[in-house]
């Protein structure tokens, strides 16, 4: 189904604009008369126009934070899109918000109106409002909405800066090494030739000869491989295959792991919490983790509930999430009380992930220093060596 602009006027005569979408132009025309509204022109979408770029998940989750406060403060939902899109938000959210009005003035709910900015909102949030529209809490859903964007940037970000320190030390030991060998070493290739070296000072020879001499052959080389590590990972073999590998790396396979698991938790648990389908919900939540192993496993839990079944079996086959909290669900859907549990499970085991993370990171730090004086110190005893060497000879 393509997702097509278009342009039309109303029964009063006034000119409209938004999106669309259907299976060819014919059937958008369509479903234009049956919104009573009489089209002008009408094509295919073009993205760079409709959103000019990428919008940050931090202002979405602001505006879903202003969005329920003006209709709690009684605002009609079209003078609410329209007060947010002359506010403080980016320009490319304003262009979306304007199109979002755009749709419910032409008497489409919010949900479908934000339906059809494909690549702005996800699909998640969608199910969410179409679920707080129908049972008449929408300003609930969005204030959680925005709660739970900004747990979710704020796990995003801590890892993120987490992560600086360490990648700062590769890329200074990778600086340090590679400077040596391109600049440094070759200054006493002269002056050790026509003598026998020890096997790192000729290792070190190489690699100099190797940078100086063949670095386009490296560099190609280098973007062969990570094209192709790239091309394979993105594949659905090889994705499965890189996740495994990561999931058993210590430490950081854990912290991986729980991160997955809270996305689970929390998005499952907001969501039935905010009048969801359970298998609606469950469909929403397993594109969500970020894990293919764990979505199998959602998946086959969602099959699983649908036959009328329980929620933990399948999940508890996978051996990725902890007993205890498989514990905690079955409790949980026993009392009927999934989605606060859910809430509940996520809390937790964020306040675990991050000191997990701290751990992780703690862990890296000496790692790379230990990488670091490995190579330093071995350049440095591929110079120092030969140098010693002759000066015994001397005496």
């Amino acid at each position: 189904m393509a997702t097509y602009e278009y342009q039309a006027r109303t029964g009063a005569g006034e000119r409209v604009s938004g999106l669309v979408q259907a299976d060819s132009e014919t059937a958008a025309i369509r479903a234009l008369d049956e919104r009573e509204l009489y089209p002008v022109r009408v094509g295919l979408q073009r993205r760079a126009r409709q959103t000019g770029g990428r919008i940050r998940l931090r202002d979405i989750g602001v505006m879903y934070g202003q969005l329920g406060d003006l209709l709690r403060a009684g605002l009609p939902l079209l003078r609410a899109l329209e007060t947010i899109s002359r506010a403080g938000v980016s320009e490319r959210l304003k262009a979306s918000l304007r199109k979002v009005g755009e749709g419910v003035s032409a008497g489409r709910t919010l949900a479908d109106a934000l339906g059809e900015q494909p690549g702005v909102f996800p699909s998640l949030h969608i199910a969410m409002i179409r679920a707080g529209e129908k049972a008449g809490f929408l300003e609930d859903v969005l204030t959680n909405l925005s709660d739970f964007i900004e747990r979710v940037d704020e796990l995003r970000s801590k890892i993120h800066g987490a992560m600086i320190y360490p990648l700062v030390l590769t890329v200074v030991a990778l600086s340090v090494t590679g400077g040596m060998l391109v600049w440094f070493v070759p200054r006493f290739k002269t002056m050790f030739s026509g003598r026998a070296l020890p096997l790192p000072t000729r290792i070190m020879f190489s690699l100099s000869d190797a940078l100086l001499n063949g670095w386009p052959i490296l560099l190609g080389g280098l973007v062969v491989v990570v094209l192709l590590l790239s091309s394979l990972i993105k594949s659905e073999w090889g994705g499965r295959v890189w996740e495994r590998w990561r999931l058993k790396i210590p430490v950081v396979g854990r912290v991986i792991r729980t991160i997955s698991i809270t996305r689970f938790c929390r998005i499952l648990g907001t969501m039935l919490a905010n009048g969801v389908p359970i298998l609606q919900a469950l469909a929403i939540s397993k594109d969500a983790t970020g894990s293919a192993i764990l979505a199998d496993s959602i998946e086959e839990a969602a099959e699983s509930v649908r036959a009328g079944e329980t929620l933990t079996d399948p999940l508890r086959a996978s051996k990725l999430i902890p007993p205890q909290i498989l514990e905690m669900v079955a409790v949980a859907e026993e009392s009927n009380q999934l989605d606060r549990v859910l809430v509940e499970i996520a809390e937790t085991v964020e306040r675990r992930t991050d000191r997990q993370v701290d751990q992780a990171v703690h862990l890296i730090e000496p790692v790379i220093l230990v990488f670091m004086a490995i190579m330093i110190g071995t350049l440095a005893v591929g110079l120092v060596y030969p140098i010693l060497t002759m000066a015994q000879s001397l005496k």
